[in-house]
């Protein structure tokens, strides 16, 4: 097992990635703290893994103290704090620079970039005694590219990506790792609601990313993200960090539902118009 006697703080853990990613890591034997700000979700998940993989807690991620104690009780039951997976996020203020009100401007940064700050510091903080850990948070293709998302979404997924940069420089000599994700819209409640506007609408929803997307007829998994995640949590990616994982079908590279105009072959455009390879 990829993750056996590793222990792993989850936030956003009842639904989406969350929720994929718990899943996938319990398959590899890891011990889970699910962290949510409502608990319902996790607590069915948690009862339906073996007793004692996973405990489950409250945790408002703009609450540094609520952050800082979810750390500690992974700490206090399982021994160690091996691995953390920032999954916490909302999409947030939406609508034009001009008219964005202040106080969703605020609060979307809170929870998508306060949040990340709290939750890699106090990971940090019992990591480094132990030499060793792991540290994913999810950005976005947002955060890597303009005009993919919402103004204070990409603000704060391009502030993500940063401070993983900054963090796993600082981190680096104590053995910890910090990567982050950079998703482009997947297939989980939150898309299907922006999409569908039924957060449960999953099928409809996978039809539809399928149709967008430049690998065919492919559309963006929550699985997919979970299996990013299990490969930088685990031992095998232990030579990696600072970097940002993009699954996005390439959108971030330029591939797009048509491919690109010079996919075509032409004969060779040369000096002053001429073409071809005669003289």
């Amino acid at each position: 097992m990829r993750m056996k006697d590793k222990s792993v703080l989850i936030t956003g853990a009842g639904s989406g990635l969350g929720e994929a990613t718990a899943r996938r890591l319990a398959e590899e034997g890891a011990k889970l703290v699910l962290c949510d700000l409502h608990t319902g979700a996790s607590n069915e998940l948690a009862a339906q893994l073996p007793a004692g993989q996973a405990i489950v807690r409250a945790c408002d991620v703009t609450d540094e103290n609520a952050v800082s104690a979810a750390v500690d009780q992974a700490v206090e039951v399982f021994g160690k704090l091996d691995g953390v997976f920032h999954s916490a996020g909302i999409v947030g203020a939406v609508g034009p620079i001009a008219t964005t009100p202040g106080d969703e401007w605020r609060f979307s940064i809170d929870v998508l970039l306060n949040g990340t700050f709290y939750v890699m510091k106090h990971a940090a903080r019992v990591m480094v005694p132990n030499k060793s850990g792991s540290i994913v948070s999810m950005a976005s293709t947002a955060g890597v590219m303009g005009g993919l998302g919402p103004h204070a979404y990409a603000a704060a997924k391009h502030g993500v990506v940063g401070l993983t940069k900054n963090v796993a420089a600082e981190l680096a000599g104590h053995g910890i790792r910090v990567n982050s994700i950079a998703a482009a819209s997947m297939a989980t409640p939150m898309v299907a609601n922006v999409l569908t506007g039924d957060p449960n609408n999953i099928e409809e929803t996978i039809a539809q990313l399928a149709a967008m997307s430049p690998l065919r007829g492919r559309a963006g998994l929550s699985e997919d993200v979970a299996n990013a995640v299990l490969w930088l949590l685990s031992d095998e990616s232990g030579y990696t960090t600072g970097h940002t994982l993009t699954t996005d079908a390439g959108i971030t590279v330029g591939a797009t539902t048509q491919g690109p105009a010079f996919a075509e072959y032409a004969p060779i455009i040369r000096e002053a118009g001429k073409t071809g390879m005669g003289d």
